[in-house]
C-alpha cells in the first residue's frame, strides 16, 4: 500500500514545452498491424501543490494537427467520420484527482473531452526527473500512458472484414512524453 501524499514534481507551475514533448497514439489497423500518429499542436500545464490533493493537470490538443504520415488518412481522421475537426477543433483534459502508485509514478484521473463528449480517463505517469537546462530553466520530465476507446467518444466509423476483424480498432493507446518548464 502506497501512502505517499506528496507530489513527485516540485511545487510550482510548470508549462509543457511542445518543442521537447510529444503527444502520440497507436491503434490497430485490420486487427493485424498498428498505425501510429501524433498531434503537433498542443499545450499543457501542471499546477503542483504541497500535496497531491492540491495538484492539477490541464492540456489541450488541436485536432487539425493530427499526423499519421499519410495525408489522405489524416484528412479522413479530421472528417466527421472520426474527429470532426471543424465541429470539435480541440481535445481537452482536466485532472480531477491524482493518486500515488509508488515512489516514481502516479495515476492521474481526469475529464477528457473529445468529439463533443466528456469521459473520465486514467493516465499513468512516470516521473523521469528534474534538471536545469543550459539557459537556467528548471525542467521536469514525465512519461504518460493511457488507453481510450473510440466508441466512448462516439467515433464509430468502421468496416467489418471477411476475417472477422474490423478496419479500425476501438482501443487507442495514448503516450505522452512531457518536458515542462517551471514558471517564475
Amino acid at each position: 500500500m502506497v501512502t505517499r501524499t506528496t507530489p513527485l514534481v516540485p511545487v510550482g507551475t510548470w508549462v509543457v514545452d511542445p518543442t521537447h514533448s510529444s503527444v502520440d497514439f497507436a491503434v490497430k489497423h485490420m486487427g493485424i498491424a498498428t498505425v501510429r500518429g501524433s498531434f503537433g499542436d498542443f499545450e499543457g500545464s501542471l499546477g503542483v501543490g504541497e500535496d497531491l490533493a492540491r495538484s492539477e493537470v490541464h492540456g489541450s490538443v488541436k485536432v487539425a494537427s493530427i499526423d499519421t504520415n499519410e495525408e489522405q488518412r489524416d484528412a479522413h481522421l479530421r472528417s466527421a467520420d472520426f474527429f470532426d475537426a471543424d465541429e470539435f477543433p480541440e481535445i481537452t483534459f482536466r485532472s480531477t484527482r491524482i493518486e500515488p502508485i509508488d515512489d516514481e509514478s502516479s495515476r492521474v484521473f481526469g475529464d477528457l473531452t473529445m468529439h463533443g463528449i466528456t469521459r473520465e480517463v486514467r493516465l499513468d505517469v512516470v516521473f523521469q526527473g528534474t534538471d536545469v537546462d543550459p539557459w537556467g530553466n528548471q525542467r521536469v520530465g514525465l512519461e504518460v500512458v493511457g488507453v481510450l476507446r473510440r466508441s466512448d467518444f462516439d467515433m464509430k466509423f468502421n468496416q467489418a472484414l471477411g476475417s472477422g476483424n474490423v478496419l479500425v480498432g476501438d482501443k487507442v493507446n495514448v503516450s505522452l512524453d512531457i518536458s515542462a518548464v517551471k514558471q517564475g
